[in-house]
């Protein structure tokens, strides 16, 4: 599962740099200081958020530098893995306790980061998508049995040609994307690629075996069975 999903995989790593070197510093603003940024830059080796990635566009590396990251600080609290005590982040006993059954651990960011957590600030815009997660699940459910892409997710979900509301379909995209697809392909629900470069550059999402271990939706009953080639 770690293979599948890169937060559970960071997640596994933060709670591995505790238990091996002790609580992480945190700067006065409750940020992970730069020493861990930099490390878990290298060590993550986040897809779109590689060392490579990250310093192409920043001179140092602050914790908001690196989105994932930030996140994962986020719902390393909110789950209760971690704790801020005495200017660091230290692990739980929850935590502890979980640390080495990752089956286990993936059950509490998973629900929390597709459901619970606010995308809104990665946008541009501050867009939010129309519709609801069961909604988007059990379309996507069917949709992504052979590959899906955001411009069919959109038709399927608001029409053809049409928006959901904001001020052009291409902002919709980016919002289902944002609070959609990336957080299931965080959780290692959906394999995103992509394939071309620059503007021809194409990206399809498809589901993981952890998607039908993890999700029992209605649409199921509606899935042909994928060919094996």
């Amino acid at each position: 599962m770690k293979r599948l999903s890169p937060m559970l995989r960071a997640v596994c790593l933060t709670l591995d740099y505790i238990e091996a070197s002790g609580p992480i510093g945190l700067t006065p603003s409750r940020a992970f200081k730069r020493y861990f940024v930099e490390w878990a830059a290298e060590t993550f080796a986040w897809p779109g958020y590689t060392t490579e990635d990250l310093y192409a566009v920043n001179k140092v590396l602050n914790e908001d530098d690196f989105p994932p990251l930030a996140i994962m600080h986020e719902l390393l609290l909110s789950t209760r893995l971690a704790r801020h005590r005495q200017g660091a982040l230290h692990m739980t006993r929850l935590a502890r306790q979980l640390r080495l059954d990752t089956s286990a651990l993936w059950t509490l960011p998973a629900p929390q980061l597709l459901f619970a957590t606010d995308h809104t600030g990665y946008t541009r815009f501050g867009d939010r998508p129309f519709g609801n997660w069961d909604i988007f699940l059990n379309v996507i459910n069917v949709e992504a049995q052979g590959g899906l892409n955001k411009d069919r997710l959109c038709e399927v979900l608001y029409g053809p040609d049409k928006s959901d509301g904001l001020h052009d379909a291409v902002r919709t995209r980016a919002a289902l994307f944002i609070h959609v697809l990336r957080p299931l392909c965080w959780m290692g629900l959906l394999e995103e690629v992509r394939s071309g470069e620059g503007f021809e550059r194409e990206e399809h999402f498809f589901k993981t075996a952890v998607w039908p271990d993890a999700l029992k939706l209605d649409t199921d009953v509606h899935l042909n069975p994928i060919t094996q080639h």
